[in-house]
Formats: structure tokens, sequence, C-alpha cells
């Protein structure tokens, strides 16, 4: 059980005010590994601080599926689907807002690498992406366009249900993330999502194969990933990315 003095439960909260936009998030399969905070200081902007859990920090690799991506002014027509895949690790500001860091994030469309860069200012790059779902099983792989080593290769299997994460688990720690961090014009922004608790299950990894890791700038792991679970997925509010208040 983490017992730090960090508020981890007000985040999750529905935050004041009417959403930017809409996602529908599935098929997420969460891999983990443990790796010494001194490797993630040199990698993190120092306006943020490694959070960790009982001393140990962890990067993580998120594939998954976007469906249902809209501004909040668009009907449903127009909302449009696209693979994704994140490589983040875990960052609070100065004991608040516990919150994901993204080192890198993956995506199979144009347009929402272009809108991330310039509104989010979120390290995207465009990748060439297929996901193969077949009962318990399912098949993920991905290739950065600009630099085919940055590639994710994995097939897994779907296992035993966990339900939601309890907070103070380490199930809690790394799943329930409302908020992202990044350093934009030598200031912090904040973003926040609001959703349901994800439902978490086991995934057993069958093959799994990385290079994102690496591409990153981080030392590669050279080891499966510690932690595999996968989630069904959550329905998604958006909310704006602002500068944090002096």
């Amino acid at each position: 059980m983490v017992t730090d003095d960090i508020d981890r439960i007000s985040q999750t909260r529905r935050p004041k005010g009417n959403p930017r936009g809409y996602q529908r998030w599935r098929h997420l399969l969460f891999v983990h590994w443990r790796i010494p905070v001194a490797e993630l200081r040199r990698a993190v902007p120092t306006s943020l601080e490694i959070d960790t859990f009982e001393g140990d920090a962890f990067i993580g690799l998120v594939p998954f599926e976007m469906q249902g991506v809209r501004p909040a002014w668009a009907p449903e027509a127009f909302a449009f689907n696209f693979l994704e895949t994140n490589l983040r690790t875990y960052v609070h500001v100065g004991g608040t807002d516990p919150g994901v860091f993204f080192f890198s994030l993956e995506a199979a469309s144009r347009i929402a690498v272009t809108a991330a860069r310039v509104g989010w200012s979120l390290p995207y790059h465009y990748a060439n992406m297929a996901m193969d779902v077949r009962g318990s099983a399912i098949d993920y792989e991905t290739t950065r366009a600009s630099d085919p080593a940055a590639r994710l290769e994995a097939h897994y299997r779907v296992g035993r249900e966990l339900g939601a994460s309890q907070p103070g688990t380490l199930e809690f720690f790394l799943f329930e993330r409302y908020l992202l961090h990044t350093e934009r014009g030598g200031k912090v922004w904040t973003g926040q999502v609001h959703h349901t608790p994800y439902p978490v299950q086991l995934a057993e990894l069958e093959r799994f194969e990385e290079g994102l890791v690496s591409a990153a700038g981080l030392s590669d792991p050279g080891r499966p990933p510690e932690l595999s679970h996968y989630s069904l997925g959550v329905d998604v509010d958006i909310f704006d990315l602002a500068p944090r208040r002096a």
C-alpha cells in the first residue's frame, strides 16, 4: 500500500466546466517496468517530480484504440478512430497533482499527430499500426514512420478480472491517472481527463518486442515487462490543457 501524503483522489473527480472533447479508449494493454529514479530524472523536466510507489519508479507502454475522437462542438458523425501507443512515467508537481509524463506517443492519424503537437505540445509521431482482436487474444503492432526501430509488437491474451483498482494499491497508482503534465515555454502545463475507473484484467504476454523505450533515449530494460494488465476501456471527457499558476 502506498502511504505518502499526496492527494490521489481529488483528481479522479469530474472537474468543473465543460469538456473540450470526447474520446473512447478501448482494448488497452498496460505493461510496466521498474526503473531507477536516477534514470528517469535525466529524462524528465526538473519542474516535475518523479512519482514512486513504495520507492519504485515505473515506465509504462500503453497500446490501445481510440474511438469516437471529436471536439465537443462536433457531432458524433464527425468523430474518427485510430490506434495509439504511449510511453510514459508517473510524476507529480511539488507533492500535488499526480499524473503522467509522456516520453512519446504514436498515432495512426496524421490529423491527430498534428493537432496534439500544435495544441498540446505533446511528442506525437505518425506510425503504421494494426490491431487484431480475436476473442481473448489480441495482436498489436506499431512502427514509427520516421524511425523503423521505434516499434512494438505485442501478442497477448486477456486473463482474470481484477475489477476497479482500490486506492492505495499499485494498480490504482499505475492506472488511475487523470492528469497529464508537460513543459511548454518554460512552464508546466496540466491537462485533465475524466472517466469511470478502469475495469482491469490481467494480461498474459505471448510475444512482446519493442524499441520505443530506446527511441525515447532511455536505457533498454533488457527484460520482459514485469507487470501486464488489460482494460476493455472507458469513455473519456477531455478538458483543457492550461499553464499552472506560479
